[in-house]
């Protein structure tokens, strides 16, 4: 089996990022999400993963802001992409894993997903958290996992970038 090494994605990987990316969400929507994230500078933490030397797949956070009685600082995942020929060789859980780590050590205390319970459950993520924000996303798939304390209502706050979705 193949070993997966995790690394900071470098301004280099741009152009297969966006290929992975437009590969796993069959189509250039996310591709452009990145992009803009990475071009207004919202990028909380950027990773890739690489099997046997080249890349395989990709994870970003970006900054949300929970306004409430006070504002909050908290990471959105999205994307997370798999290149389709690597998808469920558990280059994703990877990942996520690395992710969740770098982030405690950064000293984040929320993340926030927009995705299916029934993967992102596997670390961690739960509705029940997220059910007391307000967001134009909420509903069973916004699921949130908190590291540390952190505020489980108030009104999520997302990058610019997402308003093109």
């Amino acid at each position: 089996m193949s070993s997966i090494s995790i690394r900071a994605a470098e301004p280099e990987d741009r152009s297969l990022i966006a290929s992975i990316v437009d590969d796993a969400f069959e189509g250039p929507d996310e591709a452009k999400l990145v992009q803009h994230l990475y071009n207004n500078g919202d990028v909380v933490l950027e990773l890739v993963a690489e099997l046997d030397g080249a890349i395989a797949g990709h994870i970003l956070f970006s900054r949300l802001h929970i306004e409430g009685e006070t504002r909050f600082e908290a990471v959105a995942l999205a994307p997370l992409s798999v290149a389709s020929d690597h998808q469920g060789k558990g280059v994703g859980a990877a990942l996520i894993k690395a992710a969740h780590q770098q982030l405690v050590l950064m000293g984040e205390t929320l993340s926030v997903v927009l995705g299916d319970p029934g993967y992102y459950g596997r670390f961690g993520y739960t509705n029940e958290w997220a059910s007391g924000f307000a967001s134009p996303y909420q509903g069973e798939y916004l699921q949130a996992l908190a590291f540390g304390d952190a505020p489980s209502t108030g009104t999520l706050i997302y990058s610019r970038a997402f308003e093109a979705l």
